[in-house]
């Protein structure tokens, strides 16, 4: 049986190491599920997830050429359509509102970030002189 990329496969976990898991699939080839594809969360110790002898299915993320196997746990377990989270397009910010939104350059961008910077380090500078006059003229 040909592993191919992409494909969902049951396995029987092997090993269990600090930085992943071996699982054996058919055919007595063994892939890696690393640590960080075991579960949506943060997986901190995985021996709270996997035992050895676990039956589990994975899916196959990449074979490489010297025959090393990475597998996914949780790439397997793809939620249904319904419980997926809508993606807003062209939008990273979430408190837009009602606005339509523009396209900023990269100038706009930098201008925009040297006039609040400007405005901070005078704000800054006007209020350490203030107090610094403020000590100096009781001193002398």
């Amino acid at each position: 049986m040909s592993i191919e990329v992409g494909s969902k496969l049951q396995g029987k976990v092997t090993g269990i190491t600090n930085f992943g898991a071996f699982v054996e699939l058919p055919g007595g080839t063994t892939g890696l599920v690393h640590i960080s594809e075991v579960a949506d969360n943060y997986v901190k110790d995985i021996n709270e997830f996997l035992k050895v002898g676990d039956e589990v299915e994975v899916k196959v993320l990449n074979v490489e050429s010297d025959g090393k196997i990475g597998l996914s746990i949780r790439k397997a377990k793809e939620a249904p359509p319904s419980e997926r989270r809508p993606q807003k397009r062209g939008s990273r910010n979430n408190n837009t509102g009602n606005r339509p939104q523009r396209a900023v350059s990269f100038e706009d961008k930098m201008s925009r970030f040297l006039k609040d910077s400007e405005e901070r380090l005078a704000s800054l500078k006007r209020n350490t002189e203030s107090k610094r006059g403020g000590r100096s003229s009781k001193k002398g």
